[in-house]
């Protein structure tokens, strides 16, 4: 009795729920389309790409700003205009943001190619693009419940000396290393090149249209088909490639489900599922094993893990698709090393990516970074082992005869970190070795006063070191001040 309730009620639910994903937030979106390129040949299908892709998003139920053959101060205003928006709307708006046209990689930045460029070398494409990380970092600078960004971008380098030099394709960007609530997509795999298409929309753009149309269907399953439907399209040349953060649910097209037939259907609906542990190598080869290539192919690309495409490569070796998978699994290694080395940034993970991966297309671009970084500071903070070199020399003048013996220089560098008083001093001038009081783990060398000299008639006047208020105060009734001289 107690299920059939909870039955007659969660059907209905599932309705309401079913309509909600299209009403329950705000949705705006800035489609850019990038065919009229100036200085290089105009590509095809990224104008056709926006519209299309701007008509499925507004049935989507988004609001959406197009623009096409920006330049540079054009693409940079139009999206300072769309993060106005975004923030206007307030933090229950979904934003997102479509590129169509060239991108490109320089020191392991992304950035999209706008058509007023003209760039003669590497070092102009900072200047005269836009790089995707501010695109990304405006988009978080605003309140928002989630950020899409969609990049069908990886079209081959149309610079001849960039080529030459530059990265091919898009490095990683990581959205679990930022804000929550981002995802990105690419149309193809980190350090691969995207297809432009001989329809009237690119593989990518293609797949995606038709998938975000299916009715309830979460975006990652959403770009799980869009995934194996470009790799279809291609003969395996492309497969595009996806990094999340979310933390909330989106569907492009609202859909009713199919209500459950049992109440014992109901309540596993109702009962949320553990994700599923990751299968390791040996396992996918057990999974793959005995099945029709294809079949097998189509397992590798919607799971899109290391070891999934480990498996297929070792299972079908020798085969146009067990290569098309090695490499694909060889350069992924290496976009993630290079991504390592990128966040890091110092000499030393850029020389440990290079003796990992020796020659490849990015070997010169590490080479570059080790040089650049030559001349950078050594953050790395001195740590006080032995009396440093500093301390004598800023201490007072002294000479030969004044100097501690090597001994017991030692003993006083290694001395136990606490203060030590020593006693009062001698009344009489003499000599005495300079005097060592260790602070806190810092070695200071204090120095003796110069010998005072008096003739020994009457009694002595203000001869005494440290005693009272009279004498060398300066030195041993005050001290001198920790941390400074």
């Amino acid at each position: 009795m107690l299920r059939r309730s909870l039955l007659s009620l969660m059907i209905p639910a599932a309705i309401l729920l079913g309509g909600a994903p299209a009403l329950a937030e705000n949705r705006l979106a800035l489609v850019i389309g990038q065919s009229a390129y100036k200085s290089v040949p105009a590509l095809p299908n990224p104008a056709n790409d926006a519209r299309a892709v701007s008509q499925m998003l507004t049935d989507a139920g988004f609001a959406v700003t197009a623009a096409s053959d920006l330049s540079q101060d054009e693409m940079r205003a139009r999206i300072s205009d769309f993060a106005g928006q975004v923030a206007a709307k307030g933090a229950d708006t979904v934003a997102l943001v479509f590129y169509a046209g060239h991108g490109l990689q320089i020191d392991g930045e992304n950035y999209l190619v706008p058509v007023d460029v003209d760039p003669k070398r590497e070092a102009d494409i900072p200047i005269q693009a836009v790089r995707l990380n501010d695109i990304l970092n405006t988009l978080t600078s605003v309140p928002s419940r989630m950020r899409i960004v969609l990049l069908d971008a990886c079209r081959n380098n149309p610079f001849p000396e960039l080529s030459k030099t530059a990265g091919h394709g898009l490095a990683i960007v990581d959205a679990r290393v930022g804000a929550p609530g981002t995802f990105v997509s690419f149309s193809t795999s980190p350090g691969a090149e995207a297809e432009d298409g001989s329809g009237a929309n690119s593989p990518y753009t293609t797949a995606l249209l038709a998938s975000a149309k299916e009715p309830g269907i979460p975006i990652e399953d959403t770009f799980k088909r869009v995934r194996l439907a470009v790799n279809k399209a291609t003969d395996g040349r492309q497969t595009p490639w996806d990094s999340s953060s979310l933390t909330d649910d989106f569907r492009f097209t609202a859909g009713v489900a199919a209500p459950p037939q049992t109440a014992d259907q109901a309540m596993a609906q109702a009962t949320p599922t553990p994700p599923a542990a990751k299968r390791t190598v040996d396992e996918w080869k057990r999974e793959l094993q005995g099945k029709p290539i294809e079949i097998a192919n189509e397992l590798m690309v919607v799971d899109g893990t290391d070891e999934s495409y480990e498996a297929f490569a070792a299972v079908f070796a020798g085969t146009p698709r067990g290569l098309q998978a090695r490499d694909w699994l060889d350069r992924h290694r290496r976009m993630v090393a290079w991504n390592n080395a990128i966040l890091a940034n110092t000499a030393a993970a850029y020389r440990s990516f290079l003796a990992q991966y020796p020659d490849t297309d990015l070997t010169a671009t590490a080479r570059k970074m080790i040089e650049r970084l030559r001349y950078r500071p050594d953050p790395t903070p001195a740590v006080a082992l032995s009396v440093p070199a500093t301390n004598v020399a800023l201490a007072a003048p002294t000479c030969p005869c004044n100097a501690a013996p090597p001994s017991q220089q030692q003993k006083a560098a290694v001395a136990p970190a606490k203060k030590r008083v020593d006693p009062d001093p001698p009344r009489r001038a003499g000599k005495r070795p300079p005097r060592v009081v260790v602070e806190d783990d810092v070695v200071v060398v204090r120095r003796p006063p110069p010998a005072v000299v008096y003739e020994p008639v009457g009694p002595p006047i203000g001869i005494g070191i440290g005693i009272g208020g009279g004498g060398y105060r300066g030195n041993y009734g005050g001290g001198y001040r920790r941390g400074g001289y």
